[in-house]
């Protein structure tokens, strides 16, 4: 018997199947998924959830006029194999393969580029309006998960939204998880919006009652919508989405197809803002991920059978593990997360301090502000955050924490390339938006015993300290690790030809350089501080050899090679030979890190090569 899947290459060959061809076909993408991203890796508990959601989406929506906007966008995989990348859909997350997350590079189909959370509420809004004014017909959906509720952006645009009475429909994905799980006052709303299925039945019965009634005038119809709003609020108090406006229709049970389709085609009679309540399961149909959706969240290649993936120590371990130690001697030291618990090493930490860890959902600005009020209240506040995710806390970096130069210690992991998710992930503008910031101290540690040293030292440093580290582990295994004392650079080994001026993981490959060129007398600074930098130090070394490159897993603007080429400036240096080494004004598309590496010019082999050249 043939696969269903075969014969749906797009939209309108999906509209032409019945519900149990769809049902059928809802299982074959669920293997498909499983197939590929056990080999490439990626969002799987995210995917296998709203496979039945979007069959139902492509269903009943006239797509593309139709304007999907995924909200984060890493659950758009069912989404593209049912718009013509089906065979594409082998190399996700690939070098030079089809991206992870929505691109309009690809698809006219993919309607915004979108990785990070809480923003499809504004920008198809934005789309509804100008749809509008541009005398157009098409729908827009935003589809956002419950968690990305708990981003503020997500709560402005639904107050604006709802305010405005224009035609958007807004899906929510609830299946009580971001990544970890919910936390906050907004997923408890949505659990009692779950539980209380008296409400649709009272809905419901009130409607078919009135439907009976003749019309007969104003009053009675008026009477009929008062009784059926003081029910609703008698079973759900304070009323969220309509009282600011949306039609609210739901809870539908989001793996139903002929629900789904029929709350859809409910959703398409109504004027003005709608928002349908989907309760879906993370990981639906893979009891591996159903069991363990944080885990199946963001995965590395995996056994199918087993879900076991091959994970070496990384930096991130390393920074809960000496978490927990500094923890245990100092009772003021307290973890933040901006639902990020297990992806930057914090869970055994929430595990042994309960009491003095705290989850604040994906709220990354409040986050920032919260920490800055428990430093300036007498605690240790340790964050831990992705390099990207930091962005969105820019003004509270400023305004609450540098301004006052508040103590807190911000750990920024995945900073530089992190590979397969590609230009919304990588990490790789931190040290040039936070380089300009008076009063803050910046370092990277080159291995994980100098990430250790560093985390002890910024806790006590008494400053605002961020220190930023790549994924996964150490790429150089160096034979020490100098005591780290604040704005003091190290100086890895001595030369008299050139000087290799690095931070990061890029010492490790400034030392590859240096053994791939043993005919070489190279210096090897290892800056550790990017603020202060170490000015004494590199300017001594650059004085002798009169040769310099600098190393960043970073954009070279406001980075390192700026903060180098300022010091040259600064100090009227004459006769020194430069040639820096980073990112220059560009996004980085997907691929491994050592496929991008590559591509950009950054391995150790393309850097030798260039000094022989030189």
């Amino acid at each position: 018997m043939s696969n269903i899947l075969d014969r749906v290459n797009m939209p309108e060959d999906l509209r032409k199947l019945n519900i149990e061809e769809k049902e059928k076909l809802c299982k074959e993408i669920r293997k498909l998924i499983i197939d590929i991203t056990s080999k490439n890796g990626g969002h799987v508990a995210s995917n296998l959830g709203v496979v039945e959601l979007t069959v139902a989406i492509h269903s009943i929506f006239n797509t593309p006029e139709d304007k999907i906007i995924w909200d984060v966008g890493h659950q758009c995989y069912v989404h593209k194999i049912l718009t013509g990348r089906k065979k594409e859909f082998e190399k996700i997350r690939q070098f030079k393969g089809i991206s992870g997350f929505p691109k309009i590079c690809e698809s006219e189909y993919d309607n915004f580029n979108t990785g990070h959370s809480s923003t499809s509420i504004s920008i198809a809004t934005g789309m509804a309006r100008a749809r509008d004014i541009l005398k157009q017909k098409h729908e827009v959906i935003a589809v956002i998960g419950d968690g990305s509720l708990t981003g503020g952006m997500a709560l402005e645009a639904l107050n604006d939204a709802g305010s405005s009475k224009t035609n958007i429909k807004v899906i929510l994905n609830d299946n009580e998880m971001s990544i970890s799980k919910n936390v906050g006052g907004i997923p408890l709303y949505l659990s009692k919006i779950r539980t209380k299925t008296g409400y649709t039945r009272s809905n419901r019965k009130i409607k078919e009652i009135t439907n009976k009634i003749p019309v007969i005038g104003k009053p009675i119809v008026s009477f009929a919508h008062y009784t059926k709003q003081v029910i609703k609020r008698a079973i759900i108090p304070n009323m969220y989405f309509e009282d600011i406006g949306f039609k609210y229709l739901g809870p539908v049970d989001g793996h139903n197809i002929k629900k789904l389709e029929d709350i859809l085609q409910r959703s398409q009679r109504i004027e003005g803002p709608v928002l349908i309540h989907v309760i879906t399961k993370k990981g639906k149909g893979y009891k591996l991920a159903e069991e363990n959706p944080d885990k199946f969240h963001g995965i590395s290649a995996y056994d199918k059978q087993t879900g076991k993936t091959t994970k070496n120590k990384d930096y991130s371990q390393v920074f809960g593990n000496k978490l927990i130690n500094l923890a245990n001697k100092d009772k003021k030291i307290v973890a933040v997360t901006a639902a990020m618990k297990d992806g930057t090493g914090l869970t055994e930490f929430a595990k042994k301090f309960p009491d003095r860890f705290f989850d604040v959902g994906i709220a990354e600005q409040h986050a920032l502000g919260l920490i800055a009020g428990m430093a300036k209240a007498g605690l240790k506040p340790v964050m831990p955050i992705y390099s990207s995710f930091l962005q969105r806390g820019y003004d509270q970096i400023v305004h609450d924490i540098a301004i006052s130069s508040i103590p807190v210690t911000i750990c920024i992991d995945r900073a530089g390339i992190v590979g397969n998710d590609g230009e919304t992930h990588q990490g790789i503008f931190d040290l040039s938006f936070l380089s300009s910031i008076p009063n803050i101290v910046i370092m990277a540690p080159k291995n994980f015993e100098e990430l250790e040293k560093m985390l002890e030292f910024a806790v006590n440093a008494n400053k605002p300290v961020f220190i930023r580290y790549p994924r996964g582990g150490e790429n150089y295994k160096f034979e020490k690790t100098e005591k780290i004392n604040l704005g003091e650079a190290e100086i890895i080994q001595e030369g008299t030809d050139l000087s290799i001026i690095a931070i990061g993981k890029m010492v490790g490959k400034a030392k590859q350089i240096a053994d791939m060129l043993p005919d070489k007398k190279i210096e090897i600074i290892n800056t550790r501080f990017l603020k202060p930098l170490d000015e004494k130090t590199i300017i001594k070394s650059m004085e002798k050899t009169k040769h310099v490159i600098t190393i960043e897993d970073n954009l070279l603007k406001g980075g390192l090679a700026s903060a180098v080429l300022e010091t040259i400036n600064k100090n009227k240096l004459e006769n020194i030979k430069i040639k820096t080494y980073g990112y220059d004004d560009i996004f980085i598309e997907h691929g491994t890190v050592e496929e991008l590496e590559d591509k950009y010019g950054l391995t150790a082999k393309t850097i030798s090569k260039d000094i022989q050249n030189i």
